[in-house]
């Protein structure tokens, strides 16, 4: 069973309320009627008092009503908002903790699987093959054209249906192909592909695939073709050789029997791989390496040897957007110098090989490479990575400014909440002090640094008033009759009415000055942590 995440709002209804964790209902609801009767709206007759205690009382309610609800409270307990805004749904009859999240994560599931099956995923390539030479001797410079596209649309939770299709023509003459695989899925490891290819060579065929260890899998298949009747049999393993290094062999047995060992590497610098293939007429091996400079770019070298091959390549390649990646590759091999462009896009490829040269003409060749490669580098240094940098500064600034127009915002309403609080804290305050009782004279919250430095002055300075919040108003609305403030642990004290984070993501703490007998105290504590006034300790 999948471990229980964390509510990432850190209880911030428990906060809103001034409730442990542990709080029974009637406490839920003695805290609710508390602030109701602060925040309705029906108690304000000014406009803007009445908008703003409107939207206070929203929040209350909303608390409330999910935490005197014993399914949603534990749904909020064990994954927060999240949880109840993903639509989960509990059953009257669980109880148990265990059963609640056995529940939580079969529902999870099934609402991922649902959102699942209403995509499907299609992926497609073009390739636009031109020819120089051919050009320059006076024909067309397009020397051929395929296309290939496949959709993946599941049908239900086991079983996916694939159906695709190829085309392709050079010069005047094409071919094509439709082909469709139903796949179902026997067990957690282990599925049954059944396959049709109809066009120049109609196939169907099935294959098997299962995870057969931890480490291992194995694949085997059949083929057999309608139009001359030869049968292909296939096995396939794959084997975790390390943390990052895979290897698998493959044997072909048929009209076009092969058999090919591989290996690949990976890691989060660099991709490397390598296959050695023997057939009854032919052999081959190639190679490839990939390094990563970042996120955003790569270079790739390449190598083919065999009976019908030989050829080096070298290139690289960027990433322009979230989901977009442009390539060149430059290629030199006995069908003479190319180059190859490529855009991916999501599932979608376009490639455009572009054939310059049949001659290996040792000045052609060097040109051909060195000139793109300048062209690269100039671009690079003086167009693409100012142009980048300047975009990232942009986003920085919006995104800095987008957060302190959150930040006023917060802090705006925050404000706006403790004038509501301002009079019943101001006589909750008063009252201790007939009393001699417990009064919070000062207390920030905010930035750990900033408030150990403002902890030592008298005043606050511009730099220390944007990352600290002065909360005395709620703290003294929340001392009971009995003058005793508690504020229980785990609760990010954030979420408490009249609070608001000042500084998201930095640690923080709260800096409270009380007096409680005509005597001083002050103390300060994490975010997270318990706090209980007033208590001797606490005295300077």
């Amino acid at each position: 069973m999948a471990s229980t995440p964390e509510p990432e709002d850190g209880r911030e209804l428990y906060a809103l309320l001034h409730l442990s964790p542990d709080a029974s209902d009637e406490e839920i609801r003695r805290a609710y009627r508390q602030y109701a009767q602060i925040y309705h709206p029906d108690k304000y007759q000014d406009p803007q008092m009445k908008e703003v205690a409107t939207e206070n009382f929203q929040r209350i309610r909303d608390a409330y009503e999910i935490l005197s609800d014993e399914n949603k409270r534990q749904i909020y307990d064990i994954y927060g908002m999240e949880g109840l805004n993903s639509g989960l749904e509990l059953g009257p009859k669980l109880t148990k903790p265990e059963e609640i999240r056995e529940q939580l994560e079969r529902l999870r599931r099934r609402k991922e699987e649902e959102k699942f099956l209403v995509h499907a995923r299609p992926n497609g390539s073009i390739i636009a093959n031109f020819s120089v030479p051919q050009y320059l001797d006076g024909d067309g410079i397009m020397k051929g054209m395929g296309m290939s596209s496949e959709v993946e649309l599941p049908v239900s939770k086991q079983n996916t249906v694939i159906v695709g299709g190829n085309l392709v023509v050079n010069g005047s003459a094409g071919t094509g192909a439709a082909s469709t695989v139903l796949r179902h899925q026997l067990s957690s490891v282990s599925h049954i592909d059944f396959m049709a290819t109809a066009g120049l060579r109609s196939v169907i065929g099935m294959q098997i695939f299962r995870q057969i260890s931890p480490h291992s899998t194995a694949t085997s298949g059949l083929a057999v073709s309608l139009r001359d009747g030869y049968i292909n049999l296939s096995n396939a393993w794959t084997r975790q050789l390390s943390e990052n290094a895979v290897g698998n062999i493959q044997l072909v047995l048929g009209d076009e029997s092969s058999i090919s060992v591989g290996w690949q590497r990976k890691d989060e610098k660099s991709t490397a791989t390598g296959e050695i293939k023997f057939g009854t007429n032919f052999f081959g091996a190639s190679a490839h390496y990939i390094h990563r400079f970042s996120s955003k770019s790569h270079a790739r070298i390449a190598g083919r040897v065999g009976s019908s091959a030989l050829d080096f390549e070298i290139g690289g390649g960027r990433r322009v957007s979230e989901f977009s990646t442009v390539r060149m590759m430059y290629n030199i091999g006995i069908q003479g110098v190319s180059w190859r462009f490529e855009l991916h896009r999501a599932g979608q490829k376009l490639i455009i090989p572009v054939l310059l040269s049949t001659d290996l003409n040792a000045l052609f060749v060097t040109s051909a490479f060195a000139i793109p490669s300048t062209l690269y580098f100039l671009l690079q240094t003086y167009v693409v990575k100012p142009y980048y940098l300047k975009r990232e500064k942009q986003k920085t600034l919006e995104k800095m400014e987008g957060l302190s127009t959150q930040l006023t915002e917060a802090r705006k309403a925050a404000k706006k909440a403790q004038k509501l609080l301002e009079p019943v804290s101001n006589r909750k305050k008063n009252r201790q002090l007939e009393n001699n009782g417990l009064v919070i004279t000062k207390a920030l919250y905010g930035n750990r640094k900033k408030i150990k430095e403002s902890s030592e002055l008298n005043e606050i300075n511009d730099d220390i008033a944007s990352q600290v919040f002065d909360v005395t108003i709620p703290l003294n609305f929340l001392v009971t009759e009995a003058g005793q403030l508690k504020l229980h642990e785990g609760i990010k004290k954030s979420g408490i009415m009249g609070f608001y984070d000042p500084c998201p993501g930095d640690p923080k703490l709260l800096f409270v000055e009380y007096t409680f007998h005509g005597r001083k105290y002050k103390v300060m504590v994490d975010d997270y942590e318990a706090l209980l006034i007033p208590q001797d300790i606490h005295q300077f």
